[in-house]
């Protein structure tokens, strides 16, 4: 593969974690294979290795993102990859709440519960 391609390999292990990245490429087959490495390249090996923002912040807006286009799958795995590049629970819940202004009750709620699922999953949330 190229340098591109390695660079968006190494921070999407990074941030999504490496059996994540695994399973991704696992489940591929000769139709999909092209979107993983499509997506590696492409996303992860140009704007996430841009210099510009850290990780930590660049996890939180595609979460605000994400919420806005109601994609509660890739809300979950970006959950998980805002807590490995350091959010608290504190900044995901704040993240939510904000874009439940600009986005809309329903899609806040749907990334709530998907939010939760995997906080829960990773043993984050705290007591209220």
């Amino acid at each position: 593969m190229d340098q591109q391609f390695e660079a968006g390999l190494q921070i999407r292990k990074q941030v999504m974690g490496e059996a994540f990245v695994e399973k991704a490429f696992s489940n591929t087959d000769a139709f999909t294979a092209p979107l993983q490495e499509f997506v590696t390249r492409n996303a992860w090996g140009t704007t996430w290795c841009r210099p510009g923002l850290d990780l930590k912040t660049r996890s939180l807006i595609t979460l605000s993102m994400l919420t806005a286009m109601g994609r509660a799958q890739e809300i979950r795995g970006h959950v998980r990859g805002a807590v490995n590049n350091g959010a608290s629970m504190q900044e995901i819940q704040e993240v939510l709440l904000h874009a439940s202004v600009y986005c809309g009750m329903p899609l806040a709620i749907d990334a709530f519960r998907s939010a939760h699922e995997v906080l829960q999953e990773m043993g984050k949330i705290d007591e209220a």
